[in-house]
């Protein structure tokens, strides 16, 4: 083979690679929910994605997507990739028993901690999604939820 047709071969395997790269999603493209204080280890923490407040935060099977996450210490990091701009509302799950599920007491109170965007209070009930909406514009974004225990 000749030196050119060497050259060639190789700035197209150059070209090919870098328009590659151009087309690949970003990883850094998302929402990134990073957990902070959870009391333990155990388990793993489950984050809900909601684009409405229908369900929000108690009916999980309403969101949008949903994240599992290890727990590293007394956090979490929860990725929503590829999630389209719009408006939103993260709800946290600290699912130390690996139920996959939202458990309660006999009065309704979560016993899993819990925590929402915008760090959202609830006033005699849940918090609602109004509180804890945000708005997803695309790129990156990164929300900060302190999980809380009730009981």
């Amino acid at each position: 083979m000749s030196r050119t047709a060497v050259a060639t071969a190789a700035v197209l395997l150059v070209f090919r690679s870098v328009i590659a790269e151009a087309q690949a999603p970003s990883a850094s493209n998302g929402i990134r929910v990073d957990v902070r204080g959870l009391r333990n280890g155990r388990g793993g923490v489950d984050c809900y994605l909601f684009d409405s407040a229908d369900g929000f935060p108690g009916e999980l099977g309403k969101a949008v997507k949903r994240v599992v996450a290890p727990i590293a210490g007394t956090g979490a990091t929860c990725r929503f990739d590829a999630a389209p701009p719009g408006a939103y509302a993260v709800a946290v799950v600290h699912d130390e028993k690996g139920t996959g599920k939202l458990e309660r007491n006999v009065v309704g109170i979560p016993t899993n901690g819990v925590g929402v965007s915008n760090d959202a209070p609830g006033h005699f009930g849940p918090p609602s999604f109004a509180a804890a909406r945000f708005t997803y514009a695309g790129g990156e974004k990164t929300l900060v939820v302190h999980v809380r225990y009730l009981l």
